[in-house]
C-alpha cells in the first residue's frame, strides 16, 4: 500500500517549486521575489496577486477532490465573518450573485410582512456604477429608484434620498461603495432608520474600507461597538464598510481586494433569520440548512410538514423559496483562505498606491480632478485630508484611482484613455457610467416605463462621470516602477498637450 500522505506531500512540494518559478510576476508588488517589471511591459489596472501558497492550497484541496463547497468553504465563511465582525458570511460564486441573493432574501415570506419586498415595491439606488448592483432589483420584480452620483466621490448624492422616498412603496436602499470609497453612511442610516427600510451595502469594491462617526451620532443610529481590529478612541465608533447595513455583499473576482478566481459572499450583519433565508436562496431554495453530505442536523428530517407536502416528507427535498444554485467550489475557498491572511497587507498597499499616484499627478491638478473620500474637502501633500463639519470620516482601501478631465483641459477623457492604452497602461471607465444610458436600461424603460423611476430631474452628476472619468489601478501587484511609469506617461501627455 503506497504512503498516500507522503505522496501528497511530495506533490505539494513540487507544486510550490513550480509555482514560485512560473508565477513570479504575480507576487505582491513589494515582494523581493517578484519578477521585476520591465519598461515597455503592460501595466494592468488590476489582476491576481498570489504566491505558491495559494497554488498549494488549490492543488491540495483538488487532490482531496471534495470539490463542492465543504470544509474549506465553511472555514472561509467563519474567517471572513470574524474579520468583519458580522454574524455570518455565506460564500457564493460571484459578487453579482451575492447581490442577487441579498435582495432576494428580502422578498421572502419569512421576513416581517411590512418590510417584505414584493413586486412593484421600490428600492433606492444610484445611477452611476456597476449594472449588477441594480439588475437584481429588477430581477426580483421591484422598481429601482435612481438618485444621482457625486462626480468627486463617485457615490450617491444622499441628499436626494428623501426625494426618492415613496410612502408605502419604498422598502430598501441598495448602493455600492464606489471604487472603495464609502458612501455617506451617516445620512443613509438616518434615512433608513426614519422610514424603517433595509440597507444593502454592495461592498464588492470596498473590503477593508472603514467609516467612522462621533459616538453620540453612532449610538443614536444603534451602533456602539467598533469592528474587530479598528479603534479611533472612546469618542468615536469606527466600523468596516459592509457592517453598517442589514446585509452586505463581496466580490472575489481577480480585480478585487482578494480573489478566489470567481466568487463572492453575502454578509449577514446582525439578524440570524436572514442567514437562513439567504442560504436557502443560494442553495436551490430548499428549507433544509444541512450542508452537502450532511443529514439531519435538525433531528427532524422526517418530521416536518410544510406547504401541502405529506407529513414527514424528506426535509432535504423541501423548498420554501424559488432559489438558485450559486455556491462556489471548495478549492476556490482554499485559495480564498490564503488570500484572507494577506488581506491586511493588501488593504495597506491599495492606500499607499493611491497616495503615490495622487502626489505624482498633483502638478496637473488644474486639468485633472481627483477623487476625495466621502466627507473630505481637500487633500494635503502629506497624504492627509481636510474634513467637513459632520464629524464623519472615511478610510479608503481604494479599488481604483479615479481621474476626471476638467472642462478647461486641452484634452479629453477619451484622448487621455487612448494615450494610456498606447502605452499598455490599463484603465477603465467608472464601470457603466450613467446606467440609465446603457442599452439594457434604455430598452427596459422603452418596454416597461413603470419598471424604473428617477428621483427628481436629470442625472447630471452621473452624466459627468460617464463623460469625463476613468480610473487606474491601485491593486497590490503594482510595483514602484510601474506606478512611476504611469505618472510619467500622464504628466508627459498633459505637458505636451498644454
Amino acid at each position: 500500500m503506497p504512503d498516500l500522505s507522503a505522496m501528497k506531500q511530495e506533490i505539494l512540494e513540487l507544486t510550490r517549486r513550480y509555482a514560485k518559478e512560473a508565477h513570479a510576476a504575480f507576487r505582491p508588488g513589494q515582494d523581493p521575489d517578484r519578477l521585476p517589471w520591465q519598461e515597455g511591459q503592460a501595466i494592468p489596472y488590476a489582476g491576481r496577486v498570489f504566491t505558491e501558497d495559494e497554488v498549494e492550497a488549490a492543488v491540495g484541496a483538488t487532490l482531496d477532490f471534495w470539490l463542492t463547497l465543504g470544509s474549506e468553504g465553511a472555514a472561509m465563511e467563519q474567517e471572513l465573518a470574524a474579520f468583519l465582525g458580522v454574524r455570518h458570511s455565506l460564500l457564493v460564486n460571484s459578487g453579482s450573485s451575492a447581490n442577487l441573493v441579498a435582495i432576494s432574501a428580502l422578498t421572502s415570506h419569512k421576513v416581517p410582512a411590512a418590510k417584505r419586498i414584493r413586486p412593484g415595491d421600490e428600492v433606492i439606488t444610484v445611477a452611476a456604477g456597476f449594472p449588477t448592483t441594480v439588475a437584481p432589483i429588477v430581477q426580483v420584480g421591484a422598481v429601482p429608484v435612481f438618485i444621482d452620483a457625486d462626480p468627486i466621490t463617485g457615490n450617491a448624492r444622499c441628499d436626494q434620498l428623501e426625494q426618492a422616498f415613496s410612502h408605502g412603496k419604498t422598502k430598501a436602499v441598495m448602493m455600492a461603495h464606489a471604487l472603495g470609497n464609502p458612501f455617506d453612511l451617516s445620512a443613509t442610516l438616518a434615512f433608513c432608520q426614519k422610514h424603517d427600510l433595509w440597507l444593502v451595502e454592495d461592498n464588492c469594491d470596498a473590503l477593508g474600507c472603514s467609516y467612522s462617526m462621533p459616538r453620540e451620532l453612532a449610538e443614536g443610529l444603534g451602533f456602539s461597538d467598533n469592528s474587530p481590529g479598528l479603534d479611533e478612541g472612546p469618542d468615536r465608533v469606527i466600523r468596516w464598510t459592509g457592517t453598517w447595513g442589514d446585509i452586505s455583499t463581496q466580490s472575489f473576482y481577480p480585480p478585487h481586494h482578494l480573489t478566489m478566481g470567481e466568487g463572492g459572499a453575502v454578509n449577514i450583519v446582525r439578524d440570524q433569520k436572514l442567514k437562513v433565508i439567504a442560504e436557502s436562496f443560494r442553495d436551490w431554495g430548499r428549507d433544509c440548512w444541512c450542508p452537502s453530505g450532511v443529514d439531519n442536523t435538525c433531528n427532524k428530517r422526517f418530521e416536518w410538514q410544510l406547504g401541502e407536502l405529506p407529513e414527514g416528507y424528506d426535509h432535504k427535498y423541501t423548498y420554501s423559496h424559488l432559489g438558485f444554485n450559486l455556491k462556489p467550489l471548495d478549492p476556490q475557498a482554499a485559495i480564498g483562505r490564503v488570500q484572507m491572511r494577506r488581506l491586511p497587507e493588501f488593504i495597506e498597499a491599495r492606500k499607499q498606491n493611491w497616495q503615490v499616484l495622487r502626489a505624482g499627478l498633483e502638478r496637473h491638478a488644474a486639468w485633472l480632478d481627483f477623487a476625495l473620500p466621502t466627507h473630505a474637502t481637500g487633500w494635503n501633500s502629506d497624504g492627509s485630508f481636510e474634513w467637513d463639519e459632520t464629524g464623519c470620516r472615511t478610510i479608503c482601501s481604494w479599488f481604483g484611482f479615479k481621474i476626471a478631465v476638467r472642462p478647461a483641459a486641452p484634452f479629453s477623457r477619451t484622448e487621455l484613455a487612448q494615450e494610456l492604452d498606447a502605452h499598455s497602461i490599463g484603465n477603465r471607465m467608472l464601470f457603466g457610467g450613467n446606467l440609465l444610458r446603457q442599452p439594457a436600461f434604455v430598452q427596459l424603460k422603452n418596454d416597461r416605463p413603470e419598471a424604473l423611476r428617477l428621483a427628481g430631474g436629470g442625472m447630471e452628476g452621473s452624466d459627468e462621470i460617464m463623460n469625463t472619468t476613468l480610473f487606474l489601478g491601485t491593486y497590490p501587484g503594482l510595483t514602484p516602477a510601474m506606478l512611476q511609469a504611469e505618472i510619467n506617461v500622464i504628466n508627459s501627455f498633459a505637458s505636451l498637450n498644454g
